[in-house]
This record gives C-alpha cells, sequence and structure tokens, in this order.
C-alpha cells in the first residue's frame, strides 16, 4: 500500500445490494490525497496506468452547493453526458442560467419544465426532493457526518434518488474516495474498452476487476469516464 493507505482501509463489508466499499481515504478534492490515489492506482493496476499517464492530470474540485449537486444528478440519470449537458442548459435558462431554489422549483410551471426536457418521472425527483427540503425532512449538510452507507440511506428516502444519484453525491459533493458506481453503463463501456472484455462487465465481474482499487475506486471512475469523454467536455455538469 502507498502511504497511510493501509491503515484507512476498513473492513470491507456489503450493506444490503452496495458493492464493497473502503472507508474513504480522506477528500478527493485535498491534492495530497488525489497525488498518493494515483500512484496508488498505478502501481497496482496496469491498465489504468495507461489511463492516467495518456490522460494526464484531473482537474476535481467539489460542488459547491448540496442541493445543486443532487438536481445534477438527477437530470443525468440514464442520459448521455452531452444529452443531459443540453437539458441542464435549458433547465437553467428558465431561471437565468442558474438552477432554481427549492422554492422556486415549486412553484414553476410543469409545462415548461417539460419544454426545457425534463421527464414526468424526473420532475417529481426533484419536486419530492425540495418538498423534503422545505419542510425538513432531510438535511444535506448533516450528510457529511455520515458514513458512504448512512449517507445513501439518506438519500434513498428521496423519490427517484437511486444508488447511482447516491453515488453522485458522494463523489462530487462529499468528495469520498472509494466510490464505485458498478451500475453506471458509462462506466462499464468505459470498462469493457479498457480492459478488452468480450462483453460489458456484470456487477460481480466489475468487482472483481476493481479489487485492486481500494480505497481509491472514485478516482479509477473518473479516470475511466474520461477515456471515453472529449477533451474538451466536463467530467460532469
Amino acid at each position: 500500500m502507498v502511504g497511510g493507505s493501509a491503515r484507512l482501509v476498513a473492513r470491507r463489508k456489503r450493506v444490503g445490494s452496495l458493492p464493497f466499499r473502503s472507508a474513504s481515504a480522506g477528500s478527493l478534492a485535498d491534492p495530497n490525497v488525489w497525488r498518493v490515489g494515483v500512484r496508488y492506482l498505478k502501481r497496482r493496476d496496469g491498465v489504468l496506468a495507461r489511463i492516467i499517464s495518456g490522460t494526464g492530470p484531473l482537474r476535481f474540485e467539489l460542488d459547491d452547493d448540496h442541493y445543486e449537486a443532487i438536481v445534477g444528478s438527477i437530470i443525468f440519470q440514464q442520459l448521455a453526458g452531452s444529452a443531459a449537458r443540453a437539458i441542464l442548459d435549458r433547465f437553467k435558462g428558465l431561471y437565468g442560467g442558474r438552477l432554481p431554489s427549492p422554492r422556486e422549483y415549486l412553484s414553476t410551471d410543469i409545462d415548461r419544465l417539460r419544454k426545457a426536457g425534463l421527464s414526468p418521472q424526473k420532475i417529481s425527483y426533484i419536486r419530492d426532493l425540495a418538498e423534503r427540503l422545505m419542510d425538513g425532512r432531510l438535511d444535506l449538510k448533516r450528510l457529511e457526518g455520515l458514513s458512504d452507507e448512512e449517507a445513501m440511506r439518506e438519500l434513498d428516502a428521496v423519490r427517484g434518488i437511486g444508488r447511482w444519484t447516491a453515488e453522485m453525491f458522494l463523489i462530487f459533493k462529499l468528495g469520498r474516495t472509494d466510490v464505485l458506481p458498478v451500475d453506471d453503463l458509462g462506466l462499464r463501456k468505459a470498462a469493457k474498452r479498457a480492459y478488452r472484455l468480450r462483453k460489458l462487465p456484470s456487477r460481480e465481474r466489475f468487482e472483481r476487476l476493481a479489487v485492486n482499487w481500494h480505497p481509491y475506486s472514485s478516482i479509477s471512475t473518473l479516470y475511466l469516464w474520461r477515456s471515453t469523454e472529449k477533451p474538451e467536455a466536463p467530467a460532469k455538469w
């Protein structure tokens, strides 16, 4: 293990249908944590080493706002990055180029949201999120002090926020280092190409593939995503 990583890796355990995950080795936004993670992955996985070297440094910054991070994740659900970004831009256009506050969203006419490209399901998902934030059933700031599994359980109570959306929140807002979104189609396609697999890896196959990534699976995920994106495309919303 690189540096103090061995001391940071917790006993792997399965919670419900969650994949194995180690305790976070710090914050992805910490440059030192990122450097240690990159060195660790390059030593442990030759395929990732080539991807990391070929891609070069990635600039990672945490999302500023908990609410915006989840809204962005909901819009990106089950969509290609370019299509999701187009819808997000139109959605923001309804509010002068920014995401609406929960109160603003709840007062927006549904037809306007549909014209921006939001599906009925995603409109209802964001509405449930906004209502929970307004009435206090959900406190996003509180999630910072919870473990990955605890935070995901809190988020899972919101309509439409499944494991993938919660995992995006863990990566891009909480900066957790060992998030592995095994059900993400783009990530599975990237792994299939990078590791020259005959077909898309199943969840079980992906977990076996990633056994050497812990506790830095989030960094692996970000590099695999980038390996299939155009260089000018943003890594997220």
